[in-house]
This record gives structure tokens, C-alpha cells and sequence, in this order.
């Protein structure tokens, strides 16, 4: 499997998918950097004004296309895509794990996660496309209808690029819509790759275009798209929802993340600290989702903290196609802007507990040691994410002081307590300001559920019937069995104007 994926993404390098062809791009080309070798493993090409444009019209057309066949028949449509995309999660995981780095048990994950999303919504978009309402006039028929936006613009980060594809495509599509995905720099062959699955969909229906943020932008800025999904960070996430507003274009937008973790004394120690270890360094903590911000009761702060450094000391670093438990960061700015988040938190006074250099081995790519810091809840790492291998642990004496410090945040994606009493589970789930609670379970999702967060987080969201509506825009319909004149027509009764009403009394 290697070698053949190996030549495929040199076939990939510097194309686009336009209208159902692989077009080499016109434009600049740009190296794709392996992270954790450090060579070059393929290039992109960004997407020129002439190649977006020819691939908006292109998925005008196939929209029109597929929002004209049944239900039915996008349905059986759409649970192909999600079998090919079981079929290929093998090579489109090994793509991914070249591209970005994280271990092959991961990147392989992802394209069985989006085949569930797409089965999802195939059958839930044919169960629901609107709904009878009692009529406010006797005799006629009074409904909703669900119809799609038109043409989404898909942009999508380098961290979980298939899963979050598959979440968007599969709502989108299931809508009636046509797509447009500009992924990451760092992973436009994955992408590219798992175009694949969607062969047998109306030609244009959908399209990749690589490219920096100038792409993204076209894209959200022009006139014939008509619905925007994003996920970066919150600056790229204002300049998106500038350019959609312009248009009025509805967004999906989730930004950033900086999730607390709260154990309690009553929580199994070891336990909660294996979990904390996945929700802190999973994909070299590279998730919106990771545990950031730690908040342990002292009776159990020091066990924790001791138990946690040999969980993240235990975690084998290397190549995601070895057996690890920790690849690389995604590149060589995102080690050195992790390097300077523990620095800056050493110079105000956190103590490294493990963790926070360079490993020896591997001595090439970008790699960086999982590391465990105390810490207070002033320090400048509590309060942004730091998407990167690190799990800052904070001292808290109760719930209460625990929850302040959680919701003393710009950001509201998801939550975690660890605990086995039901009072403050639930006082968590009410009280903790974020979209997601997580209770002795870190970073599940659910295709049936919604996804997403609050504050600067971003608006919107993934997953679930919530899902579905964000590509969906609603429309009145009232059906009169056969014309007839209403009594609310023109003339207007004598008797309804002012003198017989107001100054007669009547």
C-alpha cells in the first residue's frame, strides 16, 4: 500500500478537482513538508481566480442536478459515498499520516467516523423535508419546505481534515447542495485523495480547490455561493464572517477551543488520568476539542498530577506509520509556537511535572515531548489554546471554584468532569458555559448529536438535525384548494373604519 500511495499523491501534487476532472493547477506551487521526516512528500497549487470560478459554475449546475432526483435516490447516492469511504479510509489514512503526522490508528479512524455521518444523514434528510402545519384558514394546506442554500464553501484545518469534511459534505449534501472544500495547506493531498469517494455523484456536484487563505476567501466573498462552513482559528474565523455577511451568507463557524477538565475527589484518580492523558494528547493534542486547562481538587491534586506524568511519560513518540502513540506536530511554526506557550508559562512560574523538550529519538521531524505542567489559573496558558501536547494542572479547593475558573474563558466548545456523584455532574452540565459536557467520557462525539460551542468559539453547528438545518433554508407554502375571493380583499366594509369603530363605539 505504501508505494502506491506514495505515487498517487505525486499524481495528486499540484492539482485541483474541477467539474469532475483532476486539472493540473495554474498557479503557484507550494511544498507539502513530511513532519515527521522533514522531506518534501508533494506540492499544491493555489487555486486561481479562473479555476474558482469554472468550479462554482460547475457545482451550480450538478446542484440543480441532484436537488432534481428523489429522495430516495440521493439517499442510496449518499450511503455509496460513505462505502467508498470505507473502502479507501486505509490510503486516504496513510496520505494523511505522510501529510500531517498524526499515529495511522488515528488518521485511518477518520474515514470510517465520516461513513457514519454520511449514513446518518442519508436516511435523516429523507425523513424530514419539512412539515404540515395547521392551516390558519379552513380548507387550505399550510406547510414548511426544506430546501437546499445552493453552493457551500468547505474549509476545513489540517487536524481532523476527512472527519470534518465527511461532517460537512454529508449535511450539505443530504440538504440538496453542491460543495466546495479548500483544505489546509498542510493536508491538500488527503483531501485530493479522498475525492474518490464521491465518483459517482453528479459531475461538479463535488469539488477541491487547494490554495492559502486568499482561496478561502474568494470562495466565501463570491456571488454564486451561498453558504459557508468553517474551522480555524478565530482571527481567519472574523475575516470569513466579514466576507459572508457581505452577501448574507448563513456560516458555520467553529473557531477555537480551550476546554476545561475538572476532577473531583470522589473520581477514580487513575482512571480520570488515563482519561486526561487521551484528552490532552490525542493527536498531539492538536484537537479542538483536547483538555487545556485542568482544574483537580486538592484532595486528590498531587496523586493526580503524579499519575498523569506517567501516563504522558509512558506514550511512545515517533512516525505515525510505526507503532506510536504520539507522531509529530503538524509543522516545524507549530513546534516553535507550542516551545513558547511551556516557556512563556515556566517564566511566570509553572513547574514542568514531565515533559516540554525535544525527545532525543526521533532526531529528525517535529516532535515534542507531552508535557505536564502546574500551574495557576492567571497564567497566560489557561487562557488561549494551545493546541499542542500540553496539559497545564491547576490546584482548585471546590466545585464551585473549579466552575468559576472553567467559565473565566473567551472560548465555549466542550467540557469535562470527572466525578461519581450525580449532584455535581449535574451542577456541571447546567452551570459550565460551553456547548459540550463531557462526564467521565472525553472526546466522544455522536453523528446524532450536535457539535459546536459558544463565545468565541464560533456560532452554529455540526452533527445532529441541528446539523442538517445549517444547509437548509425554510419556505412557506400555502395551498388554497381553489380560488376564491377572501373577505380581506379590497373593498374594505364601511363599518371597519375610524368613525364607526373609534368615535362610535362600536
Amino acid at each position: 500500500m505504501s508505494s502506491d500511495v506514495v505515487f498517487q499523491m505525486q499524481v495528486l501534487s499540484g492539482t485541483h478537482l474541477i467539474a469532475g476532472e483532476r486539472v493540473v493547477g495554474a498557479g503557484e506551487r507550494v511544498p507539502i513538508v513530511d513532519p515527521a521526516t522533514e522531506a518534501r512528500c508533494g506540492e499544491f497549487a493555489e487555486a486561481t481566480a479562473e479555476e474558482i470560478d469554472r468550479a462554482v459554475v460547475a457545482a451550480g449546475v450538478a446542484q440543480r442536478e441532484w436537488w432534481a432526483l428523489s429522495a430516495l435516490e440521493r439517499t442510496v447516492a449518499l450511503h455509496d459515498v460513505a462505502a467508498r469511504l470505507e473502502a479507501g479510509a486505509a490510503k486516504v489514512g496513510e496520505c494523511l499520516t505522510r501529510e500531517m503526522g498524526k499515529p495511522f490508528r488515528e488518521s485511518h479512524w477518520e474515514g470510517g467516523a465520516a461513513a457514519s455521518a454520511f449514513r446518518y444523514y442519508a436516511e435523516l434528510a429523507r425523513h424530514d423535508q419539512g412539515r404540515i402545519a395547521g392551516p390558519a384558514i379552513a380548507g387550505q394546506v399550510h406547510m414548511t419546505m426544506k430546501e437546499p442554500l445552493g453552493t457551500i464553501v468547505s474549509i476545513v484545518p489540517f487536524n481532523f481534515p476527512v472527519l470534518l469534511f465527511g461532517w460537512q459534505a454529508a449535511a450539505a449534501l443530504a440538504a440538496g447542495n453542491a460543495i466546495i472544500v479548500k483544505p489546509s495547506e498542510l493536508t491538500p493531498l488527503t483531501i485530493l485523495m479522498v475525492m474518490d469517494a464521491f465518483a459517482d455523484l453528479p459531475v461538479g456536484l463535488v469539488q477541491a480547490l487547494t490554495g492559502g487563505a486568499a482561496v478561502g476567501q474568494a470562495l466565501v466573498a463570491h456571488s454564486d455561493t451561498h453558504g459557508v462552513a468553517f474551522t480555524g482559528s478565530v482571527p481567519a474565523a472574523r475575516a470569513v464572517a466579514r466576507a459572508a455577511a457581505e452577501r448574507f451568507k448563513p456560516t458555520l463557524i467553529e473557531a477555537s477551543g480551550n476546554d476545561p477538565f475538572i476532577v473531583m475527589p470522589s473520581a477514580d484518580v487513575e482512571l480520570a488520568a488515563r482519561g486526561a492523558a487521551f484528552a490532552a494528547f490525542l493527536n498531539c493534542g492538536q484537537v479542538c476539542t483536547s483538555a487545556e486547562r485542568f482544574y483537580v481538587h486538592a484532595d486528590v491534586h498531587d496523586r493526580f498530577v503524579e499519575r498523569l506524568a506517567a501516563e504522558a511519560t509512558a506514550l511512545r513518540i515517533g512516525s505515525g506509520l510505526d507503532d506510536v502513540d504520539i507522531g509529530p506536530l503538524a509543522s516545524a511554526r507549530e513546534r516553535d509556537r507550542v516551545e513558547a506557550i511551556i516557556a512563556r508559562a515556566v517564566a511566570q512560574g509553572a513547574r514542568v511535572v514531565c515533559g516540554g523538550r525535544r525527545p532525543t529519538a526521533p532526531s529528525t521531524g517535529w516532535f515534542l515531548e507531552p508535557t505536564v505542567l502546574e500551574v495557576e489559573h492567571s497564567f497566560d496558558i489557561m487562557h488561549g489554546e494551545c493546541f499542542g501536547p500540553i496539559a497545564p494542572v491547576c490546584r482548585v479547593t471546590s466545585l464551585d471554584e473549579a466552575i468559576a475558573l472553567a467559565n473565566d474563558s473567551q472560548f465555549g466548545l466542550g467540557a469535562n468532569i470527572y466525578t461519581d456523584r450525580l449532584d455535581e455532574a449535574f451542577r456541571a452540565i447546567e452551570e459550565i458555559e460551553s456547548g459540550i459536557v463531557w462526564v467521565n467520557t472525553p472526546l466522544n462525539d455522536n453523528d446524532a448529536v450536535p457539535f459546536g460551542g459558544r463565545k468565541f468559539t464560533g456560532s452554529g453547528r455540526e452533527l445532529g438535525a441541528e446539523g442538517l438545518e445549517q444547509f437548509r433554508r425554510s419556505k412557506m407554502v400555502m395551498v388554497a384548494p381553489r380560488a376564491e375571493p377572501d373577505p380581506e380583499w379590497f373593498p374594505y366594509p364601511d363599518g371597519d373604519g375610524f368613525r364607526s369603530v373609534v368615535e362610535t363605539g362600536e
